[in-house]
């Protein structure tokens, strides 16, 4: 019996905001929806205290909003704090880059392509979510192997914001275009080219404001 121990709370409390902030990003919980507590809770299988936890850490996070004694909902998508989480975003990303690539080993370069192939076959079969799994985890080499926390827990802050609009642009037919850019990342970090994988990181970030001028 001592194998078995009490569920820490923190867990409870980042399970019930990871389903929540994944159930906003697919746009299951749209856009201006409220949001109950007691709803969620009881749907989650949780006590109301972490999902009020969850609550507070995305009203901070900006995917919901809250009035005292009244209610908590949803936030709509704004182009203009996608733009500036997208900045965000790619100047981490690009800090991550310069840093990591003098530091990669080919199973980390051979990790970034099976995941781009992951990544175009989910986009040519329409298939969103794992499109996006593919693109964080070929991303997330060079920022795990940067070792930067500071610009990992940055990009785990404001991604989900930019996700919201990926996800309803592909829901619109929208075009990705980022396949081929990553094969040029890719191809910059095996060769070593810090300079020139900046450059394209910065390219793959830039492409978003596409997604926000049709806004």
């Amino acid at each position: 019996m001592n194998a078995l121990r009490p569920v820490p709370r923190t867990l409870l409390r980042d399970r019930a905001y990871e389903a929540i902030r994944d159930a906003i990003v697919a746009g299951d919980i749209e856009p201006g929806a409220v949001v109950r507590d007691a709803d969620l809770a009881e749907r989650l299988g949780l006590s109301r205290a972490p999902v009020r936890e969850a609550f507070s850490r995305l009203v901070e996070e900006g995917l919901l909003e809250s009035k005292p004694q009244s209610y908590t909902r949803v936030t709509p998508v704004v182009a203009a704090e996608v733009r500036d989480a997208a900045a965000v975003v790619g100047a981490m990303h690009e800090l991550a880059t310069r840093v990591a690539v003098p530091l990669l080993r080919d199973k980390d370069v051979d990790v970034m392509r099976a995941a781009n192939d992951r990544f175009a076959a989910a986009v040519h079969a329409g298939d969103v979510d794992a499109a996006l799994r593919a693109d964080d985890e070929l991303h997330d080499v060079l920022v795990r192997v940067s070792g930067n926390r500071a610009a990992a827990a940055t990009v785990a802050r404001y991604t989900p914001v930019i996700r919201r609009l990926e996800r309803r642009r592909f829901g619109e037919g929208g075009s990705c275009r980022s396949a081929g850019l990553h094969e040029r990342l890719i191809e910059a970090c095996a060769d070593g080219d810090t300079d020139g994988a900046v450059r394209v990181t910065a390219d793959i970030w830039h492409t978003l404001a596409d997604l926000t001028d049709a806004d």
